[in-house]
């Protein structure tokens, strides 16, 4: 079940849901609209490897904002700290910035119960497209857990947004498991 606007302001008011800050004028009739945060990453190398850790390069985006090349990825942090330790969020991008051919988190959009903080978004342009830390980029919808419910612990959950893929340590641990 998916919480209605009106719900999402009541979860919010008695701590069930998170978002900071938050500006009642965000929220949709099911969803709130969440900012794109000033920090990013990106890597340094066009060859990416799974089953090692990449060299990045951080950036502090300015008021004047950033040009998305089409060959890169862009992981920004969300300007809220949101989440919940009893609603399911899933994020998507406004179709507003889907129409000037920017996409974010096409396949990573269900955000684990109790993970509370800034997310990674991974931002992509099809064309050259410049983006302003500020602007609305994506909608939270929340979702309400069937089953009991066991909190996010996993390994991006303490690091502070953005933050690149740790898809080798699964490599390592795999590595570790067979040896």
């Amino acid at each position: 079940m998916i919480l209605t606007g009106s719900a999402i302001s009541d979860a919010v008011s008695c701590g069930d849901i998170v978002i900071r800050p938050f500006n009642p004028q965000q929220l949709g009739a099911n969803s709130y609209d969440f900012k794109l945060g000033n920090r990013c990453v990106t890597y340094k190398e066009s060859l990416l490897d799974c089953a090692k850790s990449n060299p990045t390069e951080r950036h502090v985006v300015d008021s004047y904002g950033l040009l998305l090349e089409p060959s890169k990825i862009y992981l920004f942090n969300t300007d809220e700290v949101m989440g919940s330790t009893k609603y399911v969020p899933i994020i998507r991008g406004r179709s507003s910035l889907a129409r000037l051919g920017v996409f974010i988190n096409v396949t990573a959009d269900l955000i684990d119960i109790g993970s509370v903080n800034q997310w990674t978004l991974q931002l992509h342009a099809v064309t050259p497209t410049r983006v302003y830390p500020g602007m609305l980029v994506g909608q939270v919808t929340f979702w309400r857990a069937h089953g009991s419910i066991d909190l996010y612990s996993g390994k991006y959950g303490r690091l502070t947004s953005p933050v690149p893929s740790l898809l080798f340590m699964d490599f390592d641990a795999e590595r570790r498991a067979d040896g």
